[in-house]
């Protein structure tokens, strides 16, 4: 085996490892990072889905420009190239191919479908039961009341979303475009994050989204926008299916990510720090930037939000240790729900929602946040094991008949 070529950087022993990068995984092993990652992103997801408690101020979205949205489209994509490259790889008939990425797009919108009628049932459960009409104020609730026939026109259309269900419709959108994707990235995966990156500025510049129909605007997470995540995260998971990092380890890079990151936690903890970024943003907009240039919105994907998820997966894919703690028993429960991250998610956010309802009709207090967090974990974590130990119970049976 050749020995790799020594650098400046084998000098500085905390770069050492970077300049290495992560040790590659054996042929068909799974990366655990994805997992654990995947899981502490539901958490946090689960956390801010019930506005309130104590336990929102040391989610991940209060120590930096993005948040959990962002890890969970991004993760989405490394696991869209992962599971679904390889049929185009292969060879295989392209409706094959295709179907595939399309039949998980359809399982999301029955997925999102009952959700939402979940949501309705809650908070009307939550109004008629318990007198909480002030819940029928919230989450773009209001436009049933005034126009019900064309909100139940949009549901199923999903141009009308309530609060806190507006990730699905973004997620099954993009795994109708992958197979188009997968098809240019293995060819010229660069210049499909070039094209992303030009869609990405374009939509910001002219607001494209797609129609919010009854109401006006569009959609909160724009698919114009938000697909340069996803596909960036789709290209990294096309390398790792080849064997190889689409975006490799470099400790110039590292550090230049890491000081991103840095940049933006004292941006948002330190005053001086905080009022000289806005001044160079506010600068941005006299110049006439567009605006999702020198903001912070969540919509068009703006860019301080898109540079710190950026360096955030940079950072943390090129630290080596990571995937000892991926690996670690501490990082279990995590694993799981990584593993089922679709039942889980869903599992979380129908919890999320009649806790919600829970926190409007109790006085405020951390130890009811205890419980709701507790709880909510609890089944989470538990529908997590329960599901991958039957896929294991699954894979035994089938083995044995074999």
């Amino acid at each position: 085996m050749l020995e790799r070529k020594a650098t400046v950087w084998d000098r500085i022993p905390g770069l050492r490892a970077i300049a290495a990068g992560p040790a590659p995984l054996p042929p068909g092993g799974r990366d655990e990072r994805l997992d654990m990652f995947r899981g502490l992103a539901l958490v946090m997801i689960f956390i801010n889905h019930v506005p309130g408690t104590v336990f929102e101020a040391f989610t991940n979205r209060n120590f930096g420009f993005s948040d959990a949205a962002e890890a969970f489209v991004f993760m989405s994509g490394v696991a869209a190239g992962l599971a679904y490259s390889g049929a185009f790889l292969k060879k295989v008939p392209l409706w094959l191919a295709v179907a595939r990425p399309w039949a998980r797009a359809r399982q999301l919108y029955f997925v999102h479908l009952t959700l939402t009628f979940i949501f309705l049932g809650t908070f009307a459960a939550a109004a008629h039961f318990f007198g909480l009409y002030e819940l029928l104020e919230t989450n773009n609730l209001k436009a049933l009341a005034r126009e019900p026939l064309a909100t139940l026109v949009g549901i199923p259309l999903l141009t009308h979303q309530f609060g806190y269900l507006n990730i699905l419709p973004l997620y099954l959108t993009l795994l109708l475009v992958t197979p188009a994707l997968i098809v240019a990235g293995l060819k010229k995966p660069y210049w499909l994050v070039a094209g992303s990156v030009l869609l990405w500025l374009v939509a910001g510049t002219f607001r494209l989204n797609f129609p919010n129909y009854p109401n006006s605007g569009g959609w909160f997470f724009n698919p114009f926008s938000w697909q340069l995540v996803f596909v960036i995260g789709l290209v990294a998971g096309m390398g790792m299916k080849l064997g190889k990092r689409a975006f490799p380890a470099h400790p110039i890079a590292f550090l230049v990510a890491l000081g991103f990151l840095v940049l933006s936690l004292l941006w948002m903890k330190v005053s001086p720090v905080g009022a000289m970024g806005n001044g160079v943003l506010r600068w941005l907009w006299q110049m006439g930037a567009p605006f999702h240039i020198h903001s912070f919105d969540k919509t068009f994907l703006s860019l301080p939000r898109l540079l710190h998820a950026l360096c955030l997966f940079y950072v943390l894919a090129s630290i080596p240790a990571m995937q000892g703690i991926a690996a670690s028993r501490i990082a279990s429960p995590f694993r799981a729900m990584g593993r089922q991250g679709l039942a889980v998610f869903a599992t979380g956010t129908a919890l999320s929602l009649v806790f919600q309802a829970v926190k409007a009709g109790v006085p405020e207090s951390a130890l009811t946040d205890a419980a709701i967090l507790v709880v909510g974990l609890s089944i989470q974590i538990g529908l997590a094991y329960a599901l991958n130990h039957t896929v294991r119970m699954k894979a035994a049976l089938a083995k044995a008949k074999a």
